[in-house]
C-alpha cells in the first residue's frame, strides 16, 4: 500500500544507522528504506562504513584485505577512525546540514563491537577516537538487525558466491556469536536510540518493522499525515 504524504520536516536531516552481524541484511533493508523515504518526498542518501567517501574507501580496501588484522587491533581501530573522520566531515555532516536523511551501513557501534567487545581494544582508546572523529554526532536511530549466526553466515556465503570471504566473514563461529551478543547488549542498554529487529523474517516483514520504528520515533500519529503499515 502506498503511504499517505508525510508532513515534511524542516531543518537538519535525520541520521539512521544500520548495524548487525554478517548476512543480517543491512544492504537490502537500507535500500528498501531509501525507496520508501523517496516515495514520501524525503531526500535520503545511502552510505557505508568503512568507506563512504573517497579517502575512506581507500582505507576500506586495506581493512577488508586483512591488513588491519596484521597490524594488530589497536592499529586497526586507528584505521577505522581515520576512515570515519573523513566520512563524517565530507559526506555525513554536510548532508545532514542540508536537510538530507543519511542512511549508513555501519557506524561507531560496529567499532565498539568488532574492535572493542570482540577485539578487546580498551574502552579508553575507543572513547578517544569517538571524540576526535564524531564529537557530538550521534545517530538519531540505530536499527540493529538480529539474526542467528548460522543463518547470517549462510546468507553471507551465498552473497559472495565464489569470491573469497573478507577479513570479518572469515572469522570463526565463536567470533560471530560474540558479535551478536554485543549488538543485543547495545540495543538493550540504549533503547531510546536503538531498535532491535528480527532479521530472520521475510525481507518485506523486516522492512515493515523498520518503517514502524522510524514512524513512531520521528513522525506524529498516523492522523498527522503518515499511513499505517498495517
Amino acid at each position: 500500500m502506498t503511504d499517505a504524504p508525510i508532513r515534511r520536516m524542516a531543518g537538519r536531516g535525520r541520521f539512521i544507522t544500520f548495524e548487525g552481524g554478517e548476512g543480517s541484511g543491512k544492504t537490502t533493508q537500507i535500500k528498501k528504506l531509501a525507496e520508501r523515504l523517496e516515495a514520501a518526498k524525503l531526500r535520503a542518501i545511502i552510505t557505508r562504513e568503512p568507506g563512504g567517501s573517497p579517502g575512506a574507501e581507500v582505507i576500506r580496501h586495506l581493512l577488508l584485505s586483512g591488513m588491519g588484522k596484521l597490524l594488530g587491533p589497536e592499529a586497526e581501530t586507528l584505521l577505522f577512525a581515520a576512515a570515519r573522520d573523513d566520512h563524517v566531515r565530507t559526506v555525513i555532516q554536510p548532508a545532514l546540514v542540508q536537510g538530507t536523511w543519511v542512511l549508513c551501513d555501519r557506524f561507531s557501534d560496529s567499532t565498539r563491537v568488532y574492535q572493542g567487545r570482540v577485539g578487546h581494544v580498551a574502552a579508553g582508546l575507543l572513547n578517544a577516537m569517538e571524540r576526535v572523529t564524531i564529537g557530538d554526532l550521534k545517530p538519531d536511530l540505530t536499527v540493529i538487525l538480529d539474526v542467528p549466526v548460522e543463518i547470517g553466515l549462510k546468507r553471507a556465503a551465498a552473497r559472495r558466491g565464489s569470491a573469497a570471504p573478507d577479513r570479518f566473514e572469515s572469522e570463526d563461529v565463536k567470533f560471530h556469536q560474540g558479535l551478536r551478543e554485543a549488538y543485543r547488549e547495545i540495543a538493550a542498554s540504549e533503547p531510546q536510540r536503538c531498535v532491535l529487529v528480527d532479521a530472520s523474517a521475510d525481507a518485506n516483514a523486516v522492512a515493515a518493522s523498520i518503517w514502524t520504528a522510524l514512524r513512531d520515533r520521528f513522525f506524529a500519529t498516523p492522523a498527522a499525515g503518515i499511513a499505517s503499515t498495517a
